[in-house]
C-alpha cells in the first residue's frame, strides 16, 4: 500500500531502437493494432482485462459444437477482412452462406427480405419482394425518391436514418424494411442513429447520383479496396445480425470462415506470439499518464511504460482511461452501446431441414408477441456447420435488447431461464415450427454489455473531435468499433489506417 507500482516494461532508450508500444484492449482492433506495430519493428505488449481474446469475435461450445458467440460473418463490400484472413493463412477457409435469403417478420406476417438493399433501403421499389412488403401504395411512395431534389435529406449537417428514409421514400419503407434491419444490426431505433456513421457514403452518393435508390445501387456494386475511408459497416447489409455480428442477406454481401469467425482470432493470436508480442490477460487498465519518455499505464498495480500507446477499448472506457492525462477529453464520453443478449439453441427438430425462413428472420419493432429482434438459422446459413451438426440437428441464434429512446427500453428477458423460455416461444413463432424444451440438445446465453458501438446522431462529430484531441498527443492512438463503425470490415480497415498514420 502506498508504494509505486512495479514497472514491467521500460521504453527503449538507446539510439536506433524503436520505442516500445502498448495496446490496451484485446479485441480485434487491439490485436490487429499489435500486429501492425510488431510488423513495423516495435516491441509490443497487449493488455486485456478478461481471460479471452477477440472481444465480440468469440466462441463457446454448445452441445459439443464449437460455435461463434458473437460475430459470425463479415461484409464483403470491402476487401479488408479477406485480405487479413489471407495474410493469416485462412484464404482457403473463406466461405459464402447459403443463397436462401432472409425474411422479415411484420405485424401482418412474414415476408422474404429484398435481396438488394443497403440498411434495408431498397435499390428498386418495384422489385416483387419489395412490393410484397410495401404494397402498391408503399412502392409508389418510395418511387417518388427518383424525382425528388437531391437536396432533400442531404443539406443538414447531421441526420438520422429515419429522417433520411422517411423524407425520401416514406414511412412504410422505414417501418417495414429499414427498422427491422437497423434493429437487427445495430440494436437501436433508426431515429437515434446517424446515417453517416451506419451507412457511410450513402448521402454523398445521393448527392452524386441524384436519388437514394441510385445511391443504394452504387454502394452495392462493390467490393471496394480496403484503403483509408473505404471500410463499410454492417449497416450496408440486409439480414439478421444476432448479437454483435456482421450478418447480411445470404449470398449477397457477406462471407464467413469455415469453422467460425473465431478462427480469425486464434490465427491472430498465434501470429502475434510468433512475432514475440507479449499478451497479458486479466490486466484491467486503470490509469494512463504522460511520462518524459511516452506513456505509463497502470493495470492491477503493475505499470507498463511505452513510447506509443494504442487504446482499443469501447468509447466510454477509452475516454475514461485517458481524460486525466488528456484533460481536453473530459466530458466527451460517447454513449455506451446497447446491452445485447444472445441465446443459442441447439435443437433436434428435423422439420427445420427445409429451412422455412431461409438463413434467418428479422423482426419489425411493432410486431406483437415477439421479444427477439432477430433470429439466425445458423445451420441453414453455413454448410460447414450443418455438416458438423448432422441431419435434423439445428443451431438457432436469437438476440434480445434494443435502444428505442423510450424510458422503459426494450432489454428483453432478464435471467438466463427467462431468455430460454422466450427464445423457445419466439423461435417457434418466427420459424413456424414448434420447438419445445424436450427438443433441446444444448443451449447457452452470452451477454454483450455495451459491446456494439452506438452511432447516435452527432456521434460522428464527437468521434472526430476526440480523435483530433488525441492526435495532438504524441504517441497516442485510438481504435475500435466506436470510432470506425460497426462491423469487422470497418474496424480492420480503420485500425490499419490509424496505426500506419501514427507510425508515419
Amino acid at each position: 500500500m502506498g508504494t509505486e507500482p512495479d514497472s514491467r516494461q521500460q521504453p527503449d532508450a538507446q539510439a536506433g531502437v524503436s520505442p516500445a508500444a502498448l495496446v490496451v484492449g484485446g479485441g480485434i482492433s487491439g490485436l490487429l493494432a499489435a500486429r501492425e506495430l510488431a510488423a513495423a519493428g516495435r516491441r509490443v505488449t497487449v493488455l486485456e482485462a478478461t481471460d479471452h481474446w477477440g472481444g465480440c469475435v468469440g466462441s463457446h461450445t454448445v452441445a459439443g459444437l464449437l460455435l461463434d458467440s458473437g460475430a459470425e460473418s463479415f461484409a464483403t463490400r470491402s476487401t479488408a477482412v479477406a485480405e487479413l484472413a489471407t495474410e493469416l493463412g485462412l484464404a482457403g477457409r473463406i466461405v459464402t452462406p447459403q443463397p436462401g435469403g432472409a425474411w422479415v417478420q411484420l405485424p401482418d406476417g412474414p415476408r422474404e427480405l429484398p435481396k438488394t438493399g443497403v440498411l434495408g433501403i431498397p435499390a428498386n421499389p418495384w422489385d416483387p419482394e419489395v412490393r410484397r412488403s410495401l404494397g402498391l401504395l408503399g412502392s409508389l411512395r418510395a418511387s417518388l425518391d427518383r424525382i425528388l431534389p437531391a437536396s432533400i435529406g442531404t443539406t443538414a449537417e447531421v441526420t438520422s436514418v429515419s429522417s433520411l428514409v422517411r423524407a425520401r421514400m416514406g414511412r412504410r419503407v422505414l417501418d417495414r424494411l429499414v427498422a427491422p434491419v437497423v434493429g437487427g444490426v445495430h440494436s437501436a431505433d433508426p431515429g437515434l442513429l446517424d446515417v453517416d456513421m451506419v451507412a457511410p457514403g450513402l448521402r454523398a452518393g445521393l448527392r452524386r447520383h441524384g436519388s437514394l435508390v441510385a445511391a443504394v445501387s452504387a454502394q452495392r456494386r462493390g467490393p471496394t479496396p480496403s484503403g483509408p475511408g473505404t471500410g463499410p459497416t454492417t449497416a450496408q447489409t440486409t439480414a439478421p445480425a444476432t448479437a454483435p455480428t456482421q450478418a447480411a442477406k445470404a449470398g449477397s454481401a457477406v462471407a464467413g470462415l469455415e469453422g467460425g469467425m473465431h478462427t480469425l482470432v486464434a490465427a491472430l493470436v498465434s501470429d502475434l506470439r510468433a512475432r514475440g508480442v507479449a499478451l497479458v490477460n486479466g490486466a484491467r487498465a486503470e490509469r494512463a499518464i504522460r511520462t518524459s519518455d511516452g506513456w505509463r499505464v497502470t493495470a492491477d498495480e503493475t505499470a507498463y511504460d511505452a513510447g506509443l500507446l494504442i487504446v482499443a477499448l469501447d468509447g466510454p472506457a477509452a475516454v475514461g482511461l485517458l481524460q486525466a492525462a488528456v484533460p481536453d477529453l473530459a466530458g466527451k464520453q460517447p454513449a455506451g452501446g446497447p446491452d445485447v443478449r444472445l441465446a443459442t439453441l441447439v435443437v433436434d427438430v428435423p422439420e427445420l431441414d427445409r429451412r422455412p425462413r431461409g438463413t434467418g428472420i428479422l423482426v419489425a419493432p411493432q410486431t406483437p408477441g415477439i421479444e427477439a429482434k432477430a433470429l439466425t438459422h445458423a445451420t441453414a446459413k453455413w454448410d460447414w456447420l450443418a455438416a458438423a451438426a448432422g441431419p435434423g440437428t439445428h443451431v438457432l441464434r436469437l438476440s434480445y435488447g434494443r435502444i428505442d429512446g423510450s424510458a422503459s427500453g426494450t432489454g428483453g428477458p432478464a435471467t438466463d431461464n427467462d431468455l430460454l423460455a422466450s427464445s423457445l416461444r419466439d423461435a417457434s413463432a418466427l420459424l413456424g415450427v414448434p420447438i419445445r424444451q424436450e427438443d433441446l440438445i444444448g443451449w447457452d446465453v452470452v451477454r454483450w454489455q455495451g459491446a456494439l458501438p452506438f452511432a447516435a446522431v452527432g456521434h460522428k462529430a464527437r468521434v472526430a473531435a476526440i480523435r483530433t484531441i488525441c492526435a495532438r498527443q504524441e504517441g497516442l492512438g485510438i481504435v475500435g468499433g466506436w470510432v470506425a463503425g460497426n462491423g469487422l470490415a470497418a474496424v480492420v480497415a480503420d485500425t490499419r489506417e490509424q496505426i500506419r498514420s501514427l507510425l508515419s
